[in-house]
């Protein structure tokens, strides 16, 4: 009985594994066919005219560089928001930390289309009223930035909400007994505390941000973002150097999570050579 039910706990794992990973395989195999279309078959042969070509796609490097700028301008300011609102909601009791809790997650119930129409409306009738300051309101990159903020926030809190759950906060009380401040408390012990939540939740904003679409496709006005434009390329024609630009993405994403893997073991290790020399 225990023997079956290992073997069924294998092959429901592998094929979990296997719909998770064949689509990325078959993307990137389309990389390398020689076939005008993003497929594998049936396979023309090896080829990497699809990487040349992409070097020379202007509309597409210009959209991946505004995905970045727009993709980190969202984790400066979620980051944060997100954990001021984390640390504001853990501090209350009552009523209060439902009303505060339910406005931080409500935009991540909302519908993107919903956010994106929403951000578009509430800066163009503001800019209407003081746009003659010279303050941006019309539609743009900052626009996204603005309509992203507003939920990728909510993720940011919940992640270091959780990781207050496990905060002693005895700790504060020690350290302002024996004369720290409150801004010293908060740099000290409390962020010390928070940094794998906000590392976290900054990963997860930038994710986010990259692979958005509804909120982007309502605000960007005449700027391209990388969804906007492979959205373009599939009703205009859409080639393999979208594949060769997936598989570039998918390496340098693997790439960065090895290492992350390989620092976090080290230091492990030495935590953990730390602890029994002591």
């Amino acid at each position: 009985m225990g023997r079956n039910k290992h073997l069924a706990f294998h092959l429901v794992m592998g094929l979990f594994l296997a719909y998770l990973l064949l689509p990325l395989f078959v993307m990137g195999g389309a990389a390398f066919n020689d076939s005008r279309f993003p497929s594998i078959l049936p396979w023309r042969g090896f080829t990497l005219v699809w990487f040349q070509e992409l070097l020379s796609e202007t509309r597409m490097w210009v959209s991946l560089r505004n995905t970045a700028i727009v993709a980190l301008a969202v984790v400066l300011i979620s980051v944060p928001i997100g954990t001021a609102s984390a640390i504001v909601i853990n501090s209350v009791s009552g009523r209060s930390r439902s009303v505060l809790y339910g406005l931080m997650v409500a935009p991540i119930l909302a519908p993107g289309a919903v956010i994106g129409i929403s951000t578009l409306l509430f800066w163009n009738a503001i800019g209407q009223n003081i746009g003659y300051r010279g303050i941006p309101f019309s539609p743009g990159l900052h626009l996204s930035v603005l309509g992203q903020v507003s939920f990728i926030a909510a993720f940011v809190m919940l992640l270091v909400l959780a990781r207050l759950q496990s905060f002693d906060a005895g700790l504060e009380e020690a350290a302002l007994d024996l004369g720290a401040s409150h801004g010293q408390v908060m740099r000290r012990i409390l962020l010390p505390h928070l940094y794998p939540a906000i590392g976290a939740g900054a990963a997860i904003g930038f994710f986010q941000s990259i692979e958005n679409f509804n909120v982007t496709l309502f605000t960007r006005g005449n700027a391209d973002t990388l969804t906007v434009y492979v959205f373009s390329k599939v009703r205009t024609g859409i080639t393999p150097t979208i594949n060769a630009l997936a598989l570039i993405l998918i390496a340098v994403t693997l790439a960065g999570a090895v290492i992350y893997e390989v620092m976090r073991r080290r230091e492990a290790r030495r935590v953990a050579g730390l602890t029994v020399a002591e």
